[in-house]
């Protein structure tokens, strides 16, 4: 595997499947060394395996992204292995009591929902950060909102904030570290086909068949179309992009 990226590192979190996968799979195929981190641990082994059967470079590192701890060893294990890191996708995410109105969300949800999807991403900016800038050189970092941080919707209170500080959170250090030569940006996909989608589908029966009818496109996306909008963020045909929060979407935001 050999092409943009040779020599270059990429971390992947919430990679055991779904987009994370995919954008680990795109980094690979771009010659990328990957290093994948999820609490699936089978999942995340076979995602690792998979790119080095393909001849690429890949590591697995066990990590619950809400844990200070955890988010520390894997930045740590990713420069022993490498001696770098230039790009981060910070990918994990979960939702729960979908359905369930503001007055009655379950506070354990609540903060199982904000530790992962909130917590977790700045605390992988935060490690990230501190490696890119020791190391002095372009970097990139693109987190996975949702559209849901662009426009609310009801009955879901914990992953629609959630996503709505992930773009703030995003833009905020954007900002933050502009001179530095690190980008930051977010992708905000729309309906995918991933687990997250199957288990809307399960909690409330017969979304999956209306969501092709509220995308523009009429159809629902594939996590390669979300992996391919993350490698172009982090590649240098995207030098003057920092900042953005990128629909991908089929156009469902926009109306």
């Amino acid at each position: 595997m050999a092409g943009e990226f040779d020599g270059k590192v990429a971390l992947v979190t919430g990679a055991a499947s779904g987009m994370g996968r995919a954008t680990a799979y795109a980094f690979a195929a771009r010659g990328a060394a990957v290093v994948i981190a999820d609490i699936d641990v089978q999942g995340g082994e076979a995602t690792a395996d998979h790119i080095k059967e393909l001849g690429g470079e890949a590591i697995f590192v066990r990590t619950d992204v809400s844990k200070t701890e955890d988010v520390q060893a894997l930045v740590k294990k990713a420069v022993d292995t490498y001696g770098r890191l230039d790009y981060a996708h910070n990918n994990a995410g979960l939702n729960r009591g979908i359905g369930t109105p503001t007055a009655e969300y379950k506070e354990e949800d609540w903060d199982i929902v904000h530790g992962i999807n909130l917590k977790g991403v700045w605390l992988c900016m935060k490690y990230e950060l501190r490696q890119m800038l020791k190391q002095g050189w372009k970097a990139a970092i693109v987190n996975t909102a949702s559209i849901s941080g662009l426009s609310p919707h009801p009955a879901d209170p914990a992953y629609v904030s959630s996503k709505f500080g992930c773009v703030g959170l995003t833009k905020t250090a954007a900002l933050e570290y502009a001179k530095t030569g690190i980008r930051i940006n977010c992708v905000c996909p729309g309906p995918i086909h991933t687990a997250l989608f199957d288990r809307v589908e399960q909690a409330i029966p017969g979304a999956a068949a209306a969501a092709p009818g509220t995308v523009p496109m009429g159809r629902v996306g594939e996590p390669e179309e979300v992996a391919e909008a993350v490698v172009w963020l982090c590649s240098d045909a995207a030098s003057y992009i920092t900042a953005m929060a990128l629909s991908v979407d089929g156009g469902q935001a926009a109306q």
